[in-house]
């Protein structure tokens, strides 16, 4: 793991966002795998700088997201589809058939996940997967005990995970406790990763991460069998990292 550590979540997206179009620059028709949540909105913006500044184009990129929640339609205010189009998608180049996020579909999950799998394999696979960790420590949606072998499939959201995400709904009871995710067998594949972590609460899994066994219980860890992975994490988020042992 290579280990870049930075004052604060504005340095984080930013060198995130450097190292992202340094890619692109060097390869026009990046596959580009994109992550959700609060984490990688800064990353999102510094993007968008970059594309109205006439840095870089987007036109030529596919991209798949890690995951959906099943039962969420893309127009739903909540759902992954919504927030990619309002955080980045709407205000770049990209090809609207370049984009793909898992169908969040009732009844479709199991014949999504394996269309899923095909989509990114005549893709060639995922170039560079933009990664944050949940508290628990999952990636995308795989949650604690996860099979380290598998690829995108339905998920029981653990508690944890129900909890922080209800923030970003009226109340914990509208978020839905299914999803479809990359696994972790999936994740691995791609070519290079990029993990992004900011902020105290993420300090344990970060540190788990980084200074503990390989476990599905922490499923981050795996990622230390990856050979090329760029860990980005600010100082809050490093504060438990042990580097004498790394």
């Amino acid at each position: 793991m290579n280990i870049v550590k930075v004052k604060d979540y504005e340095e984080m997206s930013q060198k995130a966002a450097h190292l992202i179009v340094g890619h692109i620059i060097s390869k026009a028709n990046l596959v580009l795998g994109f992550a959700t949540g609060s984490t990688p909105i800064g990353l999102y913006e510094y993007l968008i700088d970059f594309y109205n500044k006439g840095i870089v184009s987007f036109k030529d990129i596919k991209s798949f997201n890690l995951d959906e929640y099943l039962g969420l339609e893309i127009n739903h205010p909540q759902s992954y589809g919504y927030f990619m189009k309002k955080k980045l998608f709407d205000h770049i180049d990209i090809k609207e058939e370049n984009w793909k996020i898992p169908s969040g579909k009732i009844g479709s999950s199991l014949n999504e996940c394996s269309k899923y799998e095909k989509l990114i394999s005549a893709a060639g696979g995922i170039d560079l997967q933009i990664l944050g960790i949940g508290r628990n420590g999952h990636i995308g949606f795989n949650e604690p005990d996860v099979k380290f072998e598998t690829e995108t499939h339905l998920v029981e959201l653990d508690e944890q995970t129900i909890l922080d995400n209800s923030r970003f709904f009226n109340n914990i009871n509208e978020v839905p406790k299914k999803a479809i995710s990359m696994g972790i067998k999936t994740i691995m594949r791609s070519k290079n990763i990029i993990l992004l972590a900011s902020g105290s609460s993420k300090a344990d899994a970060v540190a788990g991460m980084i200074n503990g066994e390989i476990t599905p219980n922490l499923p981050a860890s795996v990622l230390q069998l990856h050979s090329n992975v760029k860990l980005i994490i600010d100082e809050k988020a490093a504060a438990k990292i042990d580097f004498e042992k790394i």
